[in-house]
């Protein structure tokens, strides 16, 4: 007979779907757009921040991190494609 995880035991960490979570939202859009000029926004912090520890973690070994770095990649990636949408829907085109 097969054990079973208690119902109540957290899920294990998917770093990809940590990620989908935090996508570009009204808030992230918000705080993006009302910054002031010189300041730096980086709405995927937080996956920057878990390769950094992935990577100290695991002693500088990268292949351990893949999937963090992937979660960064898939983020910046949908956040450069939801500034070029919202740009093309201001009626900018730079």
């Amino acid at each position: 007979m097969a054990s079973k995880a208690p119902a109540d035991a957290p899920a294990p960490s998917n770093p990809a779907s940590d990620v989908a979570e935090a996508q570009w939202t009204g808030k992230t859009a918000s705080t993006f757009e009302n910054k002031q000029y010189s300041q730096y926004f980086d709405p995927c912090q937080e996956a920057a921040q878990k390769s950094i520890r992935c990577l100290h973690r695991n002693g500088g070994e990268r292949d351990m991190c893949t999937d963090f770095f992937q979660a960064y990649r898939d983020c910046k990636e949908q956040w450069i494609n939801a500034r070029k949408e919202a740009r093309r829907a201001q009626g900018k085109w730079w």
